[in-house]
């Protein structure tokens, strides 16, 4: 909203008119997200050390976890209000992706805040019950991707349409199927990033390289020409989206400042369920549903390491790795936890610039 009412002034000061380009509000947004968490998070660091009161961490975990109880969490909270505050005042409040998107990372975010509050006041790792976290997701999910196609530019008109890598045309598939696949994209992508947020710095390294893919891919899929030219499904407004991306990318910048190893904050449910349902939002909203499996890879693999852990021990009696989820495996593998937090971000960097590499392949 900021920007518009500074654009509005253009024609008294005509250097106000750079509010009108993406790239300026995306770079603005980003350098906003940031200085919020960056000044923002000691006090929020203050405040739960004075209560005495911090992570509880997983009785079933690595044992060198241990060290990390009573540090400091819910750092997400910080990092949500931060990305919801600059999306209103730097991205363009005509668009209905905004709100969406401010709405996926407030639904899956309150989740989330409901889960860590149950496990601070119960000092236990249970939190919200997986089946009742899994319903409010998956309605609040199925509610956004409703909410896409009636309100979206051309959402009626292009909503049961799935675009696949290497494909020139979309497949066209029912309007049912279609909210149920964005559904499980939104849900899954939240979980994922969930179950990947177990290493110092892990998981806000892994966003934010994902926020970056996902802002090129919001750019090139809201213009006409970009589109057309590489032939990539052309989605009317989704520039805008790469101001929502670069604002996440910027806030977790800032929230890695402090999650960096050793940490000094978590970010918890309320951020993982937040970012991670953001991040799968937007996807569903660039068309990019697909894609994210390749540029989000790490998340992927993450969730089906525990998928893989906990079918395996039940049909045979046997893990297939040490601990899941995937992390956790290579650490007790005897790799140090800074090398596998390293070697994640440098494969997901490999991820999405191979997705990027796919772009023109029809």
């Amino acid at each position: 909203m900021l920007s518009e009412l500074l654009y509005g002034f253009r024609d008294a000061f005509g250097p106000f008119n750079v509010f009108h380009y993406i790239t300026f509000r995306s770079a603005l947004g980003a350098l906003s997200a940031f200085l919020l968490c960056f000044f923002l998070l000691p006090v929020w660091i203050a405040y739960f050390r004075r209560r005495g009161v911090g992570q509880v961490i997983r009785s079933d975990g690595p044992s060198s976890h241990g060290t990390k109880a009573g540090t400091p969490t819910m750092g997400g909270l910080v990092v949500v209000g931060a990305i919801a505050l600059c999306l209103v005042l730097w991205a363009r409040p005509q668009s209905p992706l905004v709100w969406l998107s401010l709405a996926a990372l407030l639904w899956f975010g309150g989740v989330g805040a409901v889960d860590d509050w149950l496990k601070l006041r119960e000092q236990h790792s249970r939190g919200l019950p997986a089946m009742w976290k899994l319903f409010w997701q998956f309605l609040g999910a199925f509610l956004i991707g409703g909410g896409y196609l009636l309100l979206a530019p051309g959402g009626l008109e292009h909503g049961a349409m799935l675009s696949l890598p290497f494909w020139k045309r979309p497949l066209e598939i029912p309007v049912w199927a279609y909210l149920f696949m964005v559904s499980v994209v939104m849900v899954g992508m939240s979980n994922a990033v969930n179950l990947t947020d177990g290493l110092d710095g892990l998981a806000a390294g892994l966003i934010g390289l994902s926020a970056t893919g996902l802002i090129v891919i919001a750019y090139l899929a809201g213009n006409l020409k970009f589109s057309g030219y590489l032939m990539i499904p052309y989605v009317p407004a989704a520039g805008e989206l790469a101001v929502v991306c670069a604002i996440l990318a910027g806030a977790c910048l800032g929230f890695l400042w402090y999650n960096a190893p050793p940490a000094e904050v978590f970010m918890g449910d309320v951020g993982a369920l937040g970012m991670g349902g953001l991040l799968g939002a937007v996807a569903v909203f660039c068309r990019a549903e697909v894609l994210m499996l390749v540029f989000g890879g790490v998340f992927v693999l993450e969730a089906l390491s525990v998928l893989a852990q906990v079918g395996s021990f039940k049909l045979t009696g046997k893990r297939v790795l040490r601990m899941a989820p995937l992390h956790h495996h290579f650490e007790l593998s005897g790799v140090p936890e800074p090398k596998v937090i390293v070697r994640f971000w440098i494969f997901s960097l490999l991820l999405v610039l191979g997705m990027l590499m796919t772009l023109k392949l029809r």
